[in-house]
Formats: structure tokens, sequence, C-alpha cells
């Protein structure tokens, strides 16, 4: 493993990010900004805000339109961002599709899959989905609709007490009908890393398709989705030093080409006339009207400061991190953590139960000393609900977050019960 960011090293990061440099709050109350609430938005560095405001005042124009020097300027900025972001997760300028985020893209390819015009890969009755009883809505919800849409069944593999998936009955959830496996790289609730070469290598031998969800593990470790032999893949640029509004799509060029369009429209089209249309090859074609230029070019930007620190040295300290938010929160009496309790093939975001106090007074009493974190069920109510309760509170960490950080929020969160006279 890479030797992990130091504390010097994590001072010269946060010196590039103004807003964690503010105070919240209002006259005497107000605190130092603790931010641990990477795993729904990242913050993002003067080098990102840069580019793109930079892009916007000098070559903003609409791409792959014009032959004006604004238009092709726009144009070469806007396909070195997708050479850029493609290549920072292992695969070419042609396997990514620009979308909203990564939900869009979740949804693209469950929508494209019920498609009669998909052939072969389109679902039909007697087909089966997989997914894991960790998932995002964003990941759990497409496939729903997907079955219903089409006759498939959905299946899912469950998770043990411990917050890890349960292989154990594996064989019997993927098998000869399985036709679909998507499952989360990192679980937003959990933080969880789950076996991607296991779950591939259990999917192929099916022939199944397997769709990543990739939104909380590519911001914060080294991934190569050809390494790891996913079919499709997703993330979203908010997570990952980005702006909102652009994440990517990410799947076997072979895959795209296959699939029919599922937005139609500019852009996409090759010839056109009042009765036919037919498509342009991907990842055009499933870019229908203006993309996110702006936020693709900053996006460049936010993988090319990831790229300089280097994955594999804040993957190392977030691992730190992990152990540090984990034995933190253990002692606080009181404190029940929600997913696994050791650093082993997990991520630094750590949910939690307060005994008699709902995650929402929590996250108050956090933010009156200047934290934020996530209180609710994090879009990912099932989760919740296999452990014994409607929502919790998340505490995050990136690659941005010091020693000093985590031990202001303990020191907090020590208070919390106290403060609602539950001790």
């Amino acid at each position: 493993m890479s030797a992990a960011l130091s504390a010097a090293d994590v001072d010269r990061v946060r010196a590039d990010f103004p807003i964690l440099h503010r105070q919240v709050g209002s006259g005497t109350d107000r605190a130092e900004l603790v931010y641990l609430d990477s795993g729904a938005t990242s913050q993002r560095p003067v080098q990102v805000l840069d580019a793109e405001r930079r892009f916007a005042q000098t070559s903003y124009a609409a791409v792959h339109r014009g032959a004006h020097t604004l238009a092709e300027e726009s144009t070469e900025a806007f396909e070195q961002a997708r050479t850029a972001v493609a290549g920072f997760v292992g695969m070419p300028a042609q396997a990514l599709v620009w979308t909203r985020n990564a939900t869009e893209g979740i949804n693209i390819l469950a929508a494209a899959l019920t498609d009669p015009d998909a052939g072969a890969l389109s679902l039909k009755p007697g087909d089966e989905v997989v997914v894991t009883e960790m998932e995002h809505h964003a990941n759990l919800v497409p496939w729903q609709r997907a079955c219903a849409r089409s006759g498939a069944t959905l299946k899912w593999i469950p998770l043990t007490d411990g917050g890890r998936l349960d292989l154990s009955t594996i064989d019997d959830v993927i098998g000869a009908r399985t036709k679909v496996l998507a499952f989360a790289h990192a679980s937003n609730v959990l933080g969880t890393l789950n076996p991607v070469a296991r779950l591939v290598e259990q999917a192929r031998a099916v022939g199944a398709l397997t769709v990543l969800d990739a939104c909380q593990s590519v911001p914060h470790l080294p991934v190569d989705l050809a390494a790891l032999g996913v079919d499709a893949a997703v993330f979203s640029g908010h997570k990952m030093l980005g702006p909102t509004g652009v994440g990517a799509l990410v799947a076997r060029p072979e895959l795209l080409n296959a699939l029919p369009p599922v937005t139609t429209g500019g852009s996409m089209v090759q010839v056109v006339t009042m009765t036919t249309a037919t498509f342009r090859e991907a990842p055009q074609r499933f870019e229908a009207g203006t993309p996110p230029v702006a936020q693709a070019v900053a996006l460049h930007a936010a993988v090319d400061y990831l790229s300089a620190i280097g994955m594999s040295r804040i993957a190392a300290r977030e691992h730190e991190l992990a152990g540090r938010l984990l034995a933190g929160v253990a002692s606080v009496p009181g404190v029940r953590v929600i997913g696994p309790t050791d650093t082993t093939d997990r991520i630094a975001t750590v949910s939690f139960e307060v005994e008699g106090v709902h995650p929402h007074d929590v996250g108050q009493v956090l933010d009156a000393a200047g934290i934020a974190v996530r209180v609710g069920h994090h879009c990912a109510q099932p989760v919740h609900r296999r452990y014994g309760v409607g929502s919790s509170t998340r505490a995050s960490a990136y690659l941005y977050t010091t020693d000093h950080e985590v031990a202001a929020f303990v020191e907090a969160l020590g208070r919390v019960r106290g403060f609602f006279g539950r001790i």
C-alpha cells in the first residue's frame, strides 16, 4: 500500500478548498466548519472552480455544432474531458457517456434493457435481475421498474448482521436465469467494500451482465474498470471534487453499441427524415441534446487534481480516517455503528444510531458545533430496515479531513445524549 497523506499533505490540500475555512452559525455560537458529509457531496478545490470559470469566460459555446473558433475550442475541451475521465477509471474515451449523475446512467441501462430493440439483451419474462440488499435507491428502483415492465423477476443478495453481503447462498441467487447483476462497489450507508471480482466471476459463469455503482469508490480509491471486468459502471462528479450536474456511464463500447438509445433528439442522430431516423454510435447515441459541457471540463480538472495527489495515497489516508471514526464512535456510550466495525474492506463512511435520540436531532446538535453530517435514510431504506432502524446519522470523510476534525466530531457526539437527557 502507498504511503498515506501526511498531516502536512492534508494541510496543503485544505489550502485549495476555500469553503473549508469558513465558520458556521451566528454570533457567539459561530464555529469552525467540520465537513463530514462528503459521501453526499464533496467540496471543490480552486483548481476545479477556476477551470469551469475559465472555460465559461473564454471558450463557452455549443459542442459538435458550428465551425467557429469558440465551437471548436469548446468541443476540444469537452472531448479532452471525456478522454481524461474515462482514463481515470481505466477505460477508453468511447466507453464514456456523459450523464447528469449516476442515477441517470443506471436509468439509461435499465430502460435500454427493457426495449425490444435490445434484441437478445432485452429483459423478458423468465429472466432475473439480481441486486443486493445494500443498494442505494438509484440502483434498486430502476431495476424494480425494469422488471415490472419486462416481466423479469428481481432477486437480491442479503446482508449479514455484520454489514456485509451474505454470499453463502449466492449460487441460489445467481443462476442460469440471471440476466443482470447490479451492485454497489461500496455502500453509501455501511461503508462496506464489496468483493467485485467474486461477484463478476459468478455473473460471468452464467452469462449475466454486471453493472457497478461506483459512486462511493471512484472518489476514494484506485478503480480500474477494465481490470475489474464489469460490463458497465456509473459514478457522479459531485462526489469526487467536481460539480453537480455531471456524471458518467462507462461501459464496454460493444455493449453500448448493442443497446438502443433511451432519449432521442439532437446530436445523437445520423439521418432524419419525416418518418425515420438512424442513430450515431456510442457514446453519442446516448447524449441527446446539449450536454453538460462546462461541468465536464470541471470534472476533468477534478480527476487531474486527484491523480496529481495519487489515489493510492488518498485511499491509505482514508483507511486511517475510517479507523479513527470507528474507534471514536465506539468510544461513545449508547451509540451503535450500522455496518462493519473494523476497517477491513471499508471506506471512511460511518453510519450510526444514538440510543433514544432521533438522527435529525443528532444532526442539529452536531451542526451547532459546526459539524456537518448526513441524517436520514440516505436513499437506502431497505438497508436501514434490515438493521432495525428507520434512519441514521452518517459521518463521511475525504482527503481533506483532518484528525482534529474527527476528534471534534467525536467530542460533540459525546454530548448528544446528555443534551437530550438520555444518560
